[in-house]
């Protein structure tokens, strides 16, 4: 039981809906409540399959399906999300231009790259080497389940606070955004830089 409730955190903290929030601002905005819940369950689902998918096959999907190295899904998550940091410096948090648009093209952008992502897919397969196959599915549904209730909880937050506080929510966001992109260009580099590693290991 200590074992899946380890398991269950560290997805949750990769997924981390307090920071998931951020890159979805646009939408949080445009978007009514029920609009919403309905896209990010969408979204929670795709998420959920692939997380489920590598929780279950782990590496063979690289190494047999890909024919690649893990180590190359890194640098390119890296650099994408080296990217994504960097407009959200330059530009702040309404960067994520891709999310923008009708709510039925949203749910493939925000399950990727918002919610799967390098270190959300290498949780899953350390959940799959964790677990047996029923066991490591049911945590990685039960922390998508999780991350998206919290989201829809930090909609209708956002929702009631905006309209009497509207600048400092603004203001909120605007920080929590540079701030976030410290962060996520941090981890960028380093998921580059791991990936780099265990390239020049081989040689």
């Amino acid at each position: 039981m200590d074992d899946i409730a380890r398991s269950l955190m560290l997805l949750l903290v990769l997924l981390n809906p307090f920071l998931v929030v951020i890159y979805l601002v646009d939408v949080v905005e445009k978007l009514d409540a029920a609009q919403f819940r309905r896209v990010l369950l969408r979204a929670g689902l795709i998420s959920a399959g692939v997380f489920c998918a590598f929780a279950l096959l782990g590496d063979a999907i690289f190494s047999q399906l890909v024919n690649a190295e893990f180590a190359s899904f890194q640098i390119f998550g890296g650099v994408v999300f080296l990217l994504i940091g960097l407009q959200f410096v330059f530009r702040g948090p309404h960067a994520i231009e891709m999310l923008r648009g009708d709510a039925q093209h949203l749910a493939g952008a925000i399950a990727m790259p918002v919610l799967i992502g390098p270190g959300t897919i290498s949780a899953s397969v350390l959940i799959g080497k964790r677990h047996s196959a029923l066991s490591a599915c049911l945590v990685v549904a039960l922390a998508v389940l999780v991350c998206v209730l919290l989201l829809v909880a930090l909609k209708q937050l956002h929702d009631r606070v905006r309209p009497r506080s509207e600048a400092l929510v603004q203001r909120y966001i605007e920080v929590a955004g540079r701030i976030t992109a410290l962060v996520v260009g941090t981890v960028s580099i380093d998921m580059i830089m791991r990936g780099v590693e265990t390239w020049s290991a081989k040689f």
